[in-house]
């Protein structure tokens, strides 16, 4: 015989077969993840400087929270609120869940939102009916504008690196 007890090849068994399971389950925890590395220091500071930019002025002396709060236009509210949500809030979550599909949100939802900040700096500049130029966009705007574009490219290429 094979010299082991009856019984501890089941035990030998069901032990593998938990084993299994158990790298099963790492196995789909990190197809479902990603790994930020260097990268997520980036993201973190282009957020951080994001959050700078809305403190800052961004229509006259309106600062960009208050455009958000409804202040300084239609264009420059939408960019406000889109890179509040893509840039602040889904970028933090992506942070703190690393979920790759939250990357791809990221990634598209910033590419959307400097879109937006590039009208909303256009529409600053350009001039109004009346013909009188536009005061042209605060400091907040532009740092705003140059995070979420450093934010949209870092999300993409973290979104694509995923194998």
């Amino acid at each position: 015989m094979s010299g082991t007890p009856s019984g501890s090849g089941d035990r030998a068994s069901s032990d593998v077969d938990r084993l299994a399971a158990d790298v099963d389950a790492v196995v789909s925890r990190a197809a479902r993840t990603v790994e930020l590395g260097r990268r997520g220091f980036v993201i973190a500071v282009a957020t951080f400087a994001l959050i700078v930019g809305l403190l800052l002025p961004w229509v006259g002396d309106v600062a960009g929270w208050q455009v958000l709060a409804g202040e300084g236009g239609a264009v420059p509210r939408l960019f406000a609120a889109t890179s509040t949500a893509f840039g602040v809030i889904a970028s933090a979550l992506a942070l703190a869940t690393r979920r790759w599909w939250l990357t791809w949100v990221c990634a598209v939802g910033g590419w959307f939102a400097s879109v937006d900040g590039v009208l909303a700096i256009w529409s600053q500049q350009s001039s109004p009916a009346s013909g009188a130029p536009g005061a042209g966009p605060g400091i907040g705007m532009v740092l705003a504008l140059v995070a979420m574009i450093v934010l949209a490219a870092q999300w993409m290429r973290t979104a694509w690196s995923r194998t």
